[in-house]
């Protein structure tokens, strides 16, 4: 079959589109960090200036960062729609399933990492402040997925055209996009645990202070793992069978 040619034009447009809202979020979050801090003025008026905050409790946040939170998930949301976009638009063109290359798993692969964070964020609001350190990897990945690995929208080649391609690759996107998410949160959670060993007045006003507690985070970084693992090991086990089926063998030790 022939690609239709406008589709995937539009998926190609749908791709930058997805990037520029991608970026805009995380000036959202680099604002909401940069601003939401409640100054002392509003501490002291509270009441609330004397006591130093518990090693766990998060910097109290101002109305100005809830509402450059908010903007930036909302931007997030957008992002993440037009992102599925791509591979929506991508399979109408090709009339298969839009993950039948490296740029098309790699796109999709970022996808469900936005979405777990977005799931994340909506469920849990104060994990919104780690939209900066999701987002600026997503952006990054996204352009080097389009400089370094971008393919034309095109047919599988004879060796993917398997029905195991719809159970193999899909179970691992979804474990790798949550894999993606498990190991920022982890960074976090190291970053954040040895700020809070710090003593009450070594402790800064930065970004650090500014994140979740490091208990959150590694609740964020464990359920993540345990919610991943099992998908990528049935991916491990589905792309072993799929090999012995098509090359005679369940493993090569070659790329």
């Amino acid at each position: 079959m022939t690609p239709d040619a406008s589709l995937a034009a539009l998926s190609n447009t749908l791709f930058s589109v997805g990037i520029g809202l991608y970026s805009l979020a995380v000036v959202a979050f680099c604002a909401q960090l940069a601003f939401g801090r409640r100054p002392a003025r509003e501490l002291v008026a509270a009441g609330n200036a004397p006591a130093p905050r518990p090693a766990g409790e998060p910097a109290p946040e101002s109305e100005q960062g809830r509402r450059w939170g908010a903007a930036a998930l909302a931007l997030t949301v957008l992002g993440s729609v037009a992102h599925a976009a791509v591979l929506v638009t991508r399979a109408l063109a090709t009339d298969r399933l839009p993950w039948g290359n490296m740029y098309e798993f790699a796109t999709a692969t970022v996808l469900v990492a936005v979405v777990a964070y977005v799931v994340l964020a909506i469920r849990s609001p104060g994990l919104r402040h780690i939209g900066l350190f999701v987002l600026a990897p997503v952006v990054l990945s996204l352009v080097l997925i389009g400089l370094y690995l971008y393919a034309e929208a095109g047919p599988l080649v004879a060796a993917l055209r398997s029905s195991w391609l719809a159970v193999h690759v899909s179970t691992a996107i979804l474990g790798f996009g949550v894999f993606f998410v498990s190991g920022i949160a982890s960074a976090l959670y190291l970053l954040r645990s040895q700020y809070e060993s710090r003593a009450a007045d070594e402790r800064g006003t930065g970004i650090l202070a500014r994140l979740p507690d490091a208990a959150a985070l590694d609740r964020v970084a464990h359920r993540t793992a345990v919610f991943g693992f099992p998908i990528w090991t049935f991916a491990v086990i589905a792309g072993a069978i799929w090999a012995e089926s098509a090359w005679g063998r369940f493993w090569g030790w070659d790329p």
